[in-house]
């Protein structure tokens, strides 16, 4: 008795015969289910694809951990942490970093900027070198020589790899007292660009210079840090790392992930991925308001063949469970095909990079399992729920004459 509630049910969805209003209405709420979930299915795929987009745009700028002091900018005991560092299985590599905003002024335009002063090791931490598109990485010969982030070099049309072409970087003094000269007001250096690199929300007016620069225009001595910025050998091991490392260094000292040194960038993605998948499961759950539409409608059509078929013997709770079974049918349809489409969808994005979010470009995508699961399991919450209440009321249509 149970397969025939559900063989009734599929000959109602499938068979040709009957209303052709009911037919239409039916496969109206297949189509309208179908093109809900292909567009939830895109644009959480959207998503998915920022993440990766944005993890990379940060790559160059955060390492697996970075080791800040909490009690100054400058980290005390750098010796004693070096040390602990080479010997660590964990760590790959490790880089000295400080990092100050300066002025700088060429041709008298002037302009604010970010000066990270790394060691020779740090490439190996965060590979900037490889995305620098004008020039070449400083050699750390000269302890002025730079690469610069391209929006800033632009607004201050400085020339790149050209002697006698010098740009003036200014770094106030700290202290107090009376100032009787330029010289008390700051220091300043004049610095070669080298090399240009790409900027983005992360890197926009950078300026990367060897350290000894930023240890010159700070007065710090030298092997000074503010930050040391660490590579893994297992990236995923980073949460694992931090808890021995901080073990080791006891306190003053404070150890954040890649993803905690960008808590609040992460925080508003995360913030804007769920209003969006809100917002598309009301999309689905209106959508799913046509199929209480079918299934009422297919009761009213069906009232006659409903009755002989309770004249027959077939229980009223059987019934019931066919018209859920219609629904049911619906649904699976419906969210089969949105997957199918919404996948290739996603799959022509990738092959032509067609849609673009600014010019130059194409709206990232990214086709994870877990976008499949929350897709169907969401369309399904609310297909079963809206397919069960209204057979529930199958009655009422039957023993009204």
């Amino acid at each position: 008795m149970k397969n025939i509630a559900f063989y009734i049910a599929s000959r109602y969805l499938l068979s040709r015969k009957g209303s052709t209003a009911v037919t239409f209405i039916t496969w109206l709420a297949v189509g309208a289910m179908t093109v809900a979930v292909a567009a939830m299915f895109v644009i959480i795929s959207v998503f998915s694809g920022l993440e990766v987009f944005n993890q990379n745009l940060i790559s160059n700028l955060h390492a697996d951990l970075t080791i800040k002091s909490t009690s100054g900018k400058t980290i005390q005991d750098f010796d004693k942490i070096k040390g602990l560092l080479k010997n660590s299985k964990d760590i790959e590599y490790f880089s000295r970093v400080i990092e100050e905003k300066v002025y700088l002024n060429y041709n008298g335009k002037g302009d604010i900027g970010y000066l990270r002063g790394v060691d020779s090791s740090y490439i190996k931490v965060n590979p900037i070198d490889h995305t620098i598109f004008y020039g070449k990485y400083p050699s750390f010969q000269y302890s002025n020589e730079v690469i610069m982030e391209h929006s800033l070099e632009t607004r201050l049309s400085i020339p790149v790899d050209t002697l006698n072409n010098f740009a003036t970087v200014f770094m106030p003094k700290s202290g107090t007292g009376i100032i009787n000269k330029e010289e008390d007001i700051y220091n300043k250096k004049n610095i070669l660009v080298t090399g240009i690199f790409p900027g983005n929300d992360q890197l926009n007016n950078y300026i990367i210079a060897p350290i000894e620069l930023s240890e010159e225009l700070l007065n710090l001595p030298k092997n000074s840090a503010y930050q040391i910025v660490l590579k893994l050998k297992n990236p995923d091991k980073a949460e694992s790392v931090k808890k021995n490392l901080l073990s080791f260094l006891g306190k003053g000292i404070e150890i954040k992930t890649k993803q905690e040194e960008n808590a609040a960038f992460w925080k508003m993605i995360n913030t804007e991925k769920l209003f969006i998948y809100l917002i598309f499961a009301l999309v689905i759950f209106i959508t799913t308001f046509n199929l209480a539409g079918a299934i009422i409608i297919l009761q009213l059509d069906k009232k006659e063949q409903a009755k002989s078929l309770i004249s027959l013997g077939f229980p009223l709770s059987h019934l019931r469970k066919t018209y859920f079974y219609t629904g049911l049918l619906i649904v699976v349809l419906g969210v089969v095909s949105g997957l199918i489409l919404g996948t290739a969808l996603c799959l022509f994005q990738l092959k032509t990079e067609l849609f673009k979010a600014v010019e130059t470009l194409p709206f990232p995508v990214k086709i994870v399992p877990e976008n499949y699961m929350i897709v169907a399991a969401t369309a399904l919450v609310f297909g079963i729920s809206i397919s069960w209440f209204f057979s529930k009321i199958s009655k009422d249509y039957i023993t009204k004459s």
